[in-house]
């Protein structure tokens, strides 16, 4: 796989989705080998200030809307440039078979994206997947990096005592996963049960989830995803990258803030490895679920805000 990227054409949303984002935002598809990656932007376009918002399994870009919103009505980032790209395989990004997804994937196609729309000094805000995703993808670039804000993700191979979720087990299932993820567009119907707050993923919010992802052909990711997740200790293929997503985020000489959801089922208690491969890092403990930019988008405006702070000053 070829690491270059080049961008190939403006995209317009739907209607109905676009204007749920906060005004003023750019669309665009950059192109990684023979994969489009969507990607939204909003502030100056020649800023020299980039903060990069990174979602996971299975949202897309707009999960990171409120959060967005929120740091562009304040002063301080007004020169602050914010990319919110869409993973391969979700979102409005291309859509490749379930063979084509694995960490190693998946870094270099958001590195390439980076090193196409956000050549410069960076902070990573990442939660879920994109925790992994950006912190591997970083550690080819650790000169550019200057700050990381993490939100209920994992960056690190499973502990030896660890057990499989229920949601990992069901997505090891042969036949019966497919069925559920692809046939039947799990866990697109059930994002709310993760939530501290059951109504934050309802309505025009949770049908925007499910928009990208309504044809069964364009369901690979979600599962590819959730299979990526290591379900043993040694001898998963994700095992090897985690090493290096989590050397990226011990190692990385820059301020590290943790917003966490302590509702969440999944990734809860995951804070507690990350402040101690991390003590130096600020910690904020919030009552919300697993997507938290939807329930507490002003605690995650505040931990970038005061890392881009530290970042430039």
């Amino acid at each position: 796989m070829r690491n270059s990227a080049r961008v190939t054409a403006m995209v317009a949303l739907p209607d109905h989705l676009a204007r749920q984002l906060p005004a003023g935002f750019r669309a665009r598809i950059v192109t990684t080998d023979s994969e489009h990656m969507h990607v939204l932007e909003w502030g100056p376009a020649d800023a020299d200030r980039t903060i990069v918002l990174v979602h996971g399994n299975p949202t897309w870009g707009y999960l990171w809307r409120k959060v967005v919103a929120e740091l562009l009505s304040r002063d301080e980032m007004k020169s602050t440039r914010f990319v919110v790209p869409d993973l391969i395989g979700l979102g409005m990004s291309s859509k490749p078979d379930m063979a084509a997804h694995s960490l190693v994937h998946h870094s270099q196609w958001f590195g390439a994206m980076l090193d196409e729309v956000a050549p410069g000094p960076i902070v990573i805000a990442a939660q879920d997947w994109g925790g992994p995703i950006s912190m591997h993808a970083m550690a080819s670039r650790m000169n550019r990096l200057r700050g990381i804000v993490l939100g209920n993700t994992s960056v690190s191979p499973p502990h030896p005592n660890f057990k499989p979720t229920l949601f990992h087990r069901l997505s090891q299932l042969p036949i019966a996963s497919d069925v559920l993820f692809r046939g039947l567009g799990f866990p697109l119907g059930v994002l709310h049960t993760s939530q501290g707050d059951k109504s934050s993923i309802r309505g025009e919010v949770a049908a925007a989830y499910r928009w990208p992802l309504r044809r069964r052909a364009d369901r690979a990711a979600p599962l590819a995803l959730a299979r990526m997740v290591p379900d043993r200790v040694d001898g998963h293929v994700s095992i090897p990258a985690l090493r290096i997503s989590q050397y990226t985020f011990e190692m990385a000489e820059v301020p590290v803030h943790l917003v966490w959801g302590m509702r969440d089922p999944i990734l809860g208690r995951v804070i507690n490895h990350l402040s101690r491969l991390r003590p130096d890092a600020e910690v904020t403990r919030t009552e919300a679920g697993h997507f938290l930019q939807e329930e507490v988008p002003v605690p995650l405006a505040d931990a970038i805000a005061d890392v881009a702070k530290r970042a430039w000053t």
